[in-house]
């Protein structure tokens, strides 16, 4: 038998036995990231880590205050592909996004449903970009009283004003109507409070 065919043999045999690292639809999502790196001027930053694995995901965005709009995002992992993909499928769903399109909801696609640790460690850093942003608007606002929705400026008195008035029983009549718990939903407890206060 030649050499040639010998090796030729070898290359058929090594591709029919050769097992991928990850299904199909990660593999796709990691073979050229679009949003892993920093940014500059973020206004919108959360971790988080896994402990059981050691690795960690770091989520920054840039959201625009007039607009309430995503413009931008980013990621570092020094996890498994598993966390790296889910790092680019949020991201891609989030990137030019207004706040007011999330109604409170994150959510990662079934492809991640086996891996769920890594779906919840990705969510968390992503809910903790959005409380930051928050917490950003909350200490520029110079209002004489605290700001409820981050998101549209909407300063509390707002908020008691219309529940006085309009007598909502849950946080989506108020969003209807002033936009307020419509973005991240980070205040849609502190609204639901209100109008609890208010019953």
């Amino acid at each position: 038998m030649s050499i040639a065919l010998i090796l030729s043999k070898t290359a058929l045999v090594a591709k029919l036995i050769e097992v991928p690292v990850y299904p199909k639809e990660i593999a796709e999502l990691i073979k050229e990231p679009r949003f892993c790196g920093g940014l500059k001027n973020a206004n919108a930053v959360g971790s988080e880590a896994k402990f059981d694995c050691g690795c960690f995901v770091h989520i920054e965005m840039r959201i625009d205050g007039s607009s309430s709009r995503i413009e931008t995002i980013a990621y570092n992992t020094n996890g498994c592909g598993y966390m790296a993909a889910a790092a680019e499928s949020i991201s891609s769903r989030l990137r030019g996004m207004h706040l007011t399109e999330l109604q409170g909801q994150i959510g990662i696609g079934p492809e991640f449903d086996d891996r769920p640790e890594c779906s919840s460690a990705l969510l968390k850093a992503t809910q903790a970009a959005f409380a930051d942003h928050r917490t950003r608007r909350v200490e520029e606002f110079r209002g004489e009283k605290a700001l409820i929705c981050t998101c549209f400026g909407v300063a509390e008195e707002t908020v008691e004003e219309f529940v006085r008035s309009s007598h909502p029983v849950h946080v989506s009549a108020v969003s209807e109507s002033i936009r307020a718990g419509s973005g991240c939903g980070s205040c849609r407890m502190l609204i639901q409070e209100i109008i609890d206060a208010n019953a």
